[in-house]
């Protein structure tokens, strides 16, 4: 891991005022106040996994306030995750506080107004994951804000054992093996937060189920795109055109039939209520570059042309 910030070479009397320029005005926009600032000492090391930050990180005690003049800046449109070695840290957030150890993580967010109480010194992985690209894993009235996750059990543990891995193993790796990783990670921490810490499913198949749930809500987002194909699918969401067809398992269609079977779904819907549109305007609003092919298409799937929906509407 790369290191951003120590204060081992500094001498002690600039050691808290080095940390002070690096974290607030550099790294993240916050406010830190130290109880010993004579004492201070500390150190942030950094790893890329794809979308993913990976951050060993050494704090001196102190409070870290990120108010909402910090996040008027748009320095930080992510998720923290952390995941403590040693010490103790108290994450407040929306009114409740979670209360970080050796056994317990948290997660909180970079755009909500936070404050960050270390209890004595504290090692912690921490993890810097996209707003968007994790809240896409997750059902829209189920995206967190601030949660606690249990790192001595069930997936919590692997999920914080993962980290521990990647930091110490992931200077090893190439960056198409590290970006693979970074969407593995997201993907393990979502279905962590999704089962809850008393649900813990060990088998890899809820796993998978996780995952492809995420690849489909992926593709539903850009079902419009005419040249969407598996490879952009499986680059996107970080995994081989393998797996992809693995997940699709799970599933009675194959990764292209459920694409081109969403898309006429969707054409139905939007013949059927109708809006002013042609239905060749909506052949070609989600994905089709044809309407011959739509067309055919979609008797295929429905016993009858297209047009017979739009007149049926048109009657009532």
């Amino acid at each position: 891991m790369n290191v951003v910030f120590s204060t081992e070479e500094l001498v002690q009397a600039k050691r808290y005022d080095a940390w002070r320029d690096a974290i607030c005005d550099s790294y993240v926009h916050v406010d830190v106040k130290a109880t010993r600032p004579e004492e201070y000492r500390g150190f942030i090391r950094e790893g890329q996994f794809g979308d993913v930050v990976l951050t060993d990180i050494l704090l001196s005690e102190q409070s870290i306030t990120r108010k909402s003049r910090h996040i008027a800046r748009l320095d930080k449109d992510c998720y923290y995750v952390q995941f403590l070695q040693q010490g103790r840290m108290n994450v407040i957030q929306g009114g409740a506080a979670r209360h970080s150890n050796a056994a317990k993580g948290a997660i909180f967010s970079a755009t909500e107004p936070y404050e960050l109480q270390c209890l004595g010194e504290v090692r912690s992985l921490y993890l810097e994951i996209p707003r968007d690209k994790f809240a896409m894993r997750f059902p829209s009235e189920q995206i967190p804000v601030t949660a606690s996750i249990s790192s001595t059990r069930g997936l919590g543990r692997i999920t914080s054992e993962f980290c521990t891995l990647l930091a110490t193993e992931g200077t090893h790796l190439g960056d198409e093996e590290r970006g693979h990783l970074g969407n593995q990670l997201m993907d393990l921490l979502a279905f962590t937060l999704l089962s809850g810490e008393a649900d813990t499913p060990d088998a890899d198949g809820s796993i998978q189920q996780a995952r492809f749930k995420s690849i489909l809500r992926w593709i539903e987002a850009h079902i419009d795109e005419p040249d969407l194909s598996l490879e952009q699918i499986a680059g996107a969401n970080g995994i081989s055109l393998r797996y992809l067809h693995l997940l699709f398992r799970q599933s009675d269609m194959t990764a292209s039939e459920w694409i081109w079977n969403r898309r006429l779904e969707l054409c139905y819907d939007a013949l059927a209520k109708g809006n002013g549109q042609s239905i060749t305007e909506i052949a070609f609003q989600y994905g089709f570059n044809s309407s011959a092919h739509f067309s055919t298409l979609f008797r295929r799937k429905f016993g009858l042309p297209p047009r017979d929906i739009a007149r049926t509407r048109q009657r009532r």
